[in-house]
């Protein structure tokens, strides 16, 4: 098959440095797309006063949860697939993108029935204003009750990349940012004949643009991507084996980006020993943060999104050189754009965090707290890069189990008790996120030593 051909023959033969370029920014862009409309999203929300903010904030570790599902299991889909090319054995990356479509259809299903059964118990258990508990059950009904455009976009998505097509795919994630962005005044505000809906307004155009960048996708893969088969016969037989062969890289990434929605609730929780007051503008301010760090850690997953396929073709391919090459270049990368991340937040905490104006006299007490909070939390960003690129990496080889060691340590054993520990020892809202650097430099000592394991037993014995 030409295509296969052509394919083998970039992967194994470009050079390392254009090759990963040529992969990962595309994706980057991307990644720096989708984060913007969450900004945009909540600077709009953000309009309506303090307590939709609040909402969104405290929305976001559930709707993490629902990522994590779509985007560990494309993980699996996608190293399976690109190994399986590295092999040239094409019936097996047939299969595992059949099998990666129907498990998206049954994640759909899940999400689905979650969000509209948990949402507001979920809300009341913070003990938030039934304001708060209002909107933010409007917004997480509808934006898993409608979720079939999130799974459809993120597995299309994942099919294009995972066979190197990742303009297409940065094509179709623009696509529904830029729509989230053009529909979001539209729905939230009331223009152009349609009602105002508010919170409601902001989840419809959320999944508006999910669903037409699905249909995009798939289109493209349809058209454009021939390395792989897709048939019906494929999707409605799953396969077993193939199943727990994408899970068996997938699942520890689902659990780790579901132990940071653990993480994030428990902030939340833990910032209830303070007063009423505190607490709430500490939750709105936790959220702001996710939403502006998403700046800086979309590009290193863009970069993680091109380096996967790479790795795991070559290792498919048995080639040492161009593994350990291209892990150089993406610590390199990774960790220069956290370093500039980290900056921005030293510098600049109180405009970043006016991008959020609420408009009322909550705005003061967000911008005393969040202003520590920025800084505070971004000496993290210093050890970060280097413990994602390491994580993507055990990954691609194999060893996802790894990967959960170092996030379940980071974000559960360590973060977690140090941030209650600060919150009741200091009494102080602004030493509670002393706990993220703190849980960082433990992720990088265990990411370095699982990472020299991980070159000893996977990459050492592989051919130069």
């Amino acid at each position: 098959m030409p295509q296969n051909q052509f394919k083998e023959n970039r992967m194994g033969t470009q050079n390392e440095n254009s090759l990963l370029l040529s992969m990962a920014i595309p994706m980057m862009i991307s990644m720096l797309a989708q984060a913007l409309y969450n900004v945009v999203d909540t600077m709009f929300v953000s309009r309506l006063g303090q307590d939709a903010l609040t909402a969104l904030s405290l929305a976001f570790p559930i709707q993490n949860l629902m990522i994590s599902l779509g985007i560990g299991t494309g993980v699996g889909m996608n190293a399976l697939l690109s190994k399986s090319l590295g092999e040239k054995d094409f019936g097996k990356a047939n299969k595992a993108a059949d099998n990666g479509i129907f498990l998206a259809f049954v994640s759909m299903l899940a999400v689905m029935a979650i969000g509209l059964i948990f949402s507001k118990p979920y809300f009341s258990s913070f003990g938030s204003s039934d304001n708060v508990i209002k909107l933010g059950t409007q917004y997480l009904s509808i934006c898993m009750g409608a979720s079939v455009g999130f799974f459809g976009q993120c597995t299309f998505e994942k099919l294009l990349q995972s066979t190197g097509k990742t303009t297409y795919s940065m094509i179709t994630q623009l696509l529904g940012a830029v729509l989230n962005i053009i529909l979001d005044p539209i729905m939230i505000y009331g223009y152009f004949g349609f009602p105002a809906m508010g919170v409601s307004g902001a989840a419809i155009a959320t999944v508006a643009g999910q669903i037409i960048a699905a249909g995009l996708a798939l289109f493209f893969n349809l058209r454009f991507n021939k390395e792989i088969t897709l048939t019906i016969k494929g999707i409605t037989h799953p396969d077993g084996k193939i199943i727990g062969r994408i899970y068996s890289v997938g699942v520890p990434s689902i659990i780790m980006s579901a132990i940071g929605s653990v993480m994030t609730v428990g902030i939340n929780q833990i910032v209830r020993v303070f007063d009423a007051a505190t607490a709430a503008t500490a939750q709105a301010v936790f959220g702001i943060y996710f939403k502006l760090q998403s700046f800086i850690f979309m590009p290193v997953f863009g970069l993680n999104n091109g380096m996967v396929p790479i790795i795991a073709y070559n290792y498919g391919a048995r080639n040492k050189k161009r593994i350990t090459k291209t892990m150089t270049l993406s610590i390199v990368y990774a960790c220069s754009i956290m370093v500039i991340g980290f900056a921005l937040f030293q510098i600049m905490p109180d405009r970043l965090l006016r991008i959020f104006d609420t408009g009322d006299a909550d705005m003061v007490n967000i911008l005393a707290i969040g202003t520590h909070t920025l800084r505070a939390i971004s000496y993290s960003f210093l050890f970060a890069g280097y413990c994602i690129i390491a994580g993507s990496v055990f990954q691609a080889l194999g060893n996802g189990m790894l990967s959960l060691w170092v996030s379940v340590c980071r974000q559960l054993l360590v973060l977690i008790p140090a941030a209650y520990i600060l919150a009741v020892t200091t009494h102080n809202i602004n030493f509670v996120w002393y706990s993220f650097p703190i849980a960082e430099i433990i992720s990088l000592t265990l990411s370095i030593i699982f990472m020299r394991r991980v070159y000893r037993k996977e990459i050492k014995p592989l051919a130069d």
